[in-house]
């Protein structure tokens, strides 16, 4: 199963596709969308859905997983990734493809053992779960390395208590 991570902004949208086979991740790719402060917004966020786009044309993954919005101090900072995330969820809904959420501080417990872990904890363990011979960069694209990580575990253990209720396990 693949899975596209998505760590939402409309100055920098991190991406990373992860494969699950069987029990073990691996990254198939990963990057930043970095867009420019002096574009207007609906050019933005036209880059933004042409990325997303693209990437679920090339990938075909079968979940969309997306940083959870959080309240911000920012006003503007909040209003800025809702509506980044609103083309993410836009793309993905073209595509049929389902979208799952998680907050930062689910992604964060999820890859690092800890929901206040700092951007090196979770870029160490995001490169330790997915194997990778050096540290993803930036940290958008670790953060949503680490999305994708824990949106497929969510999905792996789903599957494994579905199949107890089905075969029953012991």
């Amino acid at each position: 199963m693949i899975i596209l991570g998505i760590d939402p902004g409309t100055a920098a949208l991190g991406y990373g596709i992860v494969e699950r086979t069987g029990g073990r991740l691996r990254a198939i790719d990963y990057g930043c969308l970095e867009t420019s402060p002096d574009l207007p917004m609906p050019e933005r966020l036209l880059a933004i859905h042409s990325l997303v786009d693209e990437l679920i044309a090339l990938h075909d993954p079968a979940i969309v997983a997306v940083e959870r919005l959080f309240f911000s101090k920012n006003a503007q900072t909040a209003m800025a990734v809702g509506q980044a995330r609103g083309v993410v969820l836009l793309a993905a809904a073209q595509h049929g493809r389902p979208v799952r959420e998680a907050t930062p501080n689910e992604v964060k417990s999820a890859i690092a053992g800890y929901g206040a872990a700092d951007k090196e904890q979770v870029q160490r363990m995001v490169q330790l779960v997915l194997g990778m011979s050096e540290l993803p960069r930036p940290d958008d694209a670790a953060d949503a390395l680490a999305i994708a990580v824990c949106i497929a575990n969510r999905v792996g253990q789903a599957d494994r208590a579905n199949a107890c209720v089905v075969f029953g396990c012991a």
